[in-house]
């Protein structure tokens, strides 16, 4: 949660929506999956530990369902160990800093159109939860009340 609580700071103050834990249409779960101000679907998988990143053998699967794949750590796991071809995010909990970009790789148009779909429910379904739960939403900047 500390990695987790960093980045999706960073990516509230770039403007990007966040939705943790999404499960995409090959059952694997993406940690956090952002949707950017241009459109563009990030996923940043988060590693806690160098033995979590060795044993994790999934996250190429990750790049076919973003249009830029991230991995985010604290500063306690060694940046050397995430590969050279992924971004990097670095964070300690209060916010954190993209350290390596990501090379952007395209969704297919069909690939972009079913993940915006499951984003969208996705966000709806939590969004619902959390109003019969009683807890106080608030509008997104642009949005009628």
């Amino acid at each position: 949660m500390l990695v987790r609580r960093g980045v999706q700071r960073l990516l509230k103050q770039m403007g990007a929506h966040v939705l943790p834990e999404l499960s995409l249409a090959t059952g694997r779960r993406a940690d956090l999956v952002a949707l950017t101000r241009q459109g563009d679907i990030w996923i940043i998988e988060i590693k806690s530990s160098i033995e979590d990143f060795r044993v994790d053998r999934k996250w190429p699967d990750y790049r076919l369902h973003s249009d830029r794949f991230f991995f985010a750590t604290h500063p306690g796991v060694p940046p050397e160990i995430f590969p050279q071809e992924c971004g990097f995010i670095l964070s300690d909990g209060y916010g954190a800093e993209i350290l390596r970009d990501a090379p952007e790789h395209r969704m297919a148009a069909a690939t972009r159109k079913a993940l915006i779909l499951r984003i969208a429910r996705a966000g709806a379904a939590r969004l619902l939860a959390a109003e019969l739960a009683g807890v106080a939403v608030p509008a997104l900047e642009g949005e009628s009340e």
